[in-house]
C-alpha cells in the first residue's frame, strides 16, 4: 500500500468528518479504524478513489460509535448525512486541523504531537519512538490534547504565527527513531505553503531547507558536533539550498518582513559563502538587527554578538555581550569563543568547563568538553 498517499489523505479526510458534525476525538478515531480496515482491503482490492473510500468507512465507523453513545436519538440525525457513492468532495480542510492542533490551550509538546498525529498521519508508537518515550506515555498526551480541543470550533480563523511556531518546534526535534521529524516538518511545511498564501510561511520553508542542506556536514562519522566554520561545505545539499534561497527572495519581495524571513536571509548567507573566511557578517549583523528588532528575543542578542565578534573582533562582540543577562542558555559557550578569540585562554577554558556543565544536550556537552581540552592543550604549550 502506498503510505505516502495514505498520509496525505489522512488530514483532509479528518477534516470532512469534522466538518460534517464528528468531534475531533471520535473523528481521529474513525479514521485510524478506516485506516486499519484499508492496510487489511487495499492491497488485493484497491479502490479507484482512495479518498472516497476511506470517508465512507469513517464515516460509517464514526455513526457506528455514536449510535453506541447515550445520546442515541440525537447522533442518529446525521446518518441522514452520509455520503452517496461516487467521488468525495474536492475539499481540503487541512489548514482548519493546522490552526486546530495549535490551539492556544495546548502545550507545545501536546500541539507538536497532536500535529504528527492528525496533520502529519503518523501513528502513535511512530511518534513515541520519535520523541525517545513509551507508547502509553505519547497516548495519553495525545488523548489529554484530543479531548482539549473536541469543543473547538472552527469558526475564527486561526494565527498563522501559532501554528508555524508548531512546526519549526517539529522541525528541531530533528531525527530519532524511525520518523525523521526534520523531513516531517517540511513536509508539512510544504503542505500548509500550499494552502495559505503568507510571506512567513515561505519564509519558514526557506529557512528549514536551508538548515536541513547542512545536515550530511553537521557529525562526524564519529557522532561528534562539527561546528559550521569546521564543516565540509561539499556536503551541503546544494539542490535544497538553492530552493530555499528562491522561496526566500520570493518572500522578501513582498516586503511584509517577519522573523522566519529574517532568520532564513541569514542562513542563506551563511550557505552562500564558499569558505567560512568569505562569510558577509557585517550583513549577518545587519539581519540579527532586524531580527532583534521584530523579536525582542535576548537569545537573537546573543547570536548577534557572536556575528559582532566576527564582523569587528572578538572584543567588540565582546562588549555586545557584556549588555546580555548571563544567565541566557549558552551564554557561556558564546563567551568561552569569544574570549579564545580573544587570545585569553584561562578565561576561555573555564568558561567551556562550565558551558559543557550546563548544556542539557549530551552531543553539546561532548563537544564543549573537547573545546575546553583543546584550550588547556594550548595554555599548557603557551607556557
Amino acid at each position: 500500500m502506498d503510505e505516502t498517499l495514505v498520509r496525505s489523505l489522512t488530514p483532509s479526510v479528518l477534516s470532512v468528518l469534522v466538518r460534517r458534525g464528528a468531534d475531533f476525538a471520535a473523528a481521529e478515531d474513525a479514521v485510524q479504524d478506516a485506516l486499519v480496515e484499508a492496510v487489511r482491503r487495499w492491497p488485493d482490492d484497491p479502490p479507484k478513489d482512495p479518498k472516497g473510500w476511506l470517508v465512507t468507512v469513517a464515516w460509517r465507523r464514526f455513526l457506528d460509535a455514536a449510535r453506541a453513545d447515550t445520546a442515541r436519538r440525537r447522533r442518529e440525525d446525521r446518518v441522514e448525512e452520509e455520503p452517496g457513492p461516487g467521488p468525495a468532495p474536492d475539499v481540503d480542510d487541512t489548514l482548519q486541523l493546522y490552526f486546530l492542533c495549535a490551539h492556544p490551550s495546548l502545550s507545545p509538546s501536546s500541539a507538536v504531537a497532536l500535529t504528527l498525529r492528525a496533520v502529519g498521519g503518523l501513528t502513535t508508537r511512530q511518534i513515541a519512538r520519535a520523541y525517545l518515550v513509551p507508547e502509553a506515555t505519547m497516548a495519553q498526551r495525545i488523548s489529554r490534547a484530543k479531548r482539549t480541543v473536541s469543543g473547538v470550533r472552527f469558526d475564527r480563523p486561526g494565527h498563522v504565527g501559532t501554528v508555524l511556531r508548531v512546526l519549526y518546534l517539529v522541525f528541531n526535534e530533528g531525527y530519532s527513531g524511525d520518523v525523521d521529524l526534520a523531513a516531517e516538518a517540511i513536509r508539512l511545511t510544504r503542505q500548509l505553503a500550499a494552502s495559505v498564501d503568507h510571506p512567513e510561511v515561505a519564509g519558514l520553508l526557506a529557512l528549514m531547507l536551508l538548515h536541513h542542506a547542512r545536515r550530511a556536514a553537521r557529525t562526524a562519522p564519529d557522532g561528534s558536533l562539527v561546528p559550521l566554520a569546521e564543516q565540509d561545505r561539499g556536503r551541503w545539499d546544494t539542490a535544497a539550498i538553492a530552493e530555499g534561497v528562491r522561496i526566500l527572495r520570493a518572500a522578501l519581495a513582498r516586503d511584509r518582513l517577519g522573523e522566519f524571513q529574517a532568520q532564513a536571509a541569514i542562513a542563506a548567507l551563511h550557505a552562500d559563502a564558499p569558505t567560512a573566511a568569505e562569510t558577509d557578517w557585517v550583513q549577518i549583523v545587519e539581519w540579527y538587527d532586524e531580527l532583534a528588532r521584530l523579536t525582542g528575543n535576548p537569545v537573537v542578542r546573543l547570536n548577534r554578538a557572536v556575528a559582532v565578534g566576527e564582523a569587528d573582533g572578538p572584543r567588540a562582540g565582546l562588549a555586545a555581550l557584556a549588555a546580555l543577562d548571563d544567565t541566557l542558555p549558552r551564554y557561556a559557550a558564546v563567551a568561552a569563543y569569544l574570549h579564545e578569540r580573544d587570545g585569553d585562554l584561562d578565561t576561555a577554558a573555564r568558561l567551556y568547563a562550565e558551558a559543557a556543565h550546563k548544556a542539557s544536550d549530551l552531543a553539546e556537552r561532548d563537544h564543549l568538553t573537547r573545546r575546553a581540552a583543546r584550550v588547556n592543550s594550548r595554555r599548557r604549550e603557551v607556557r
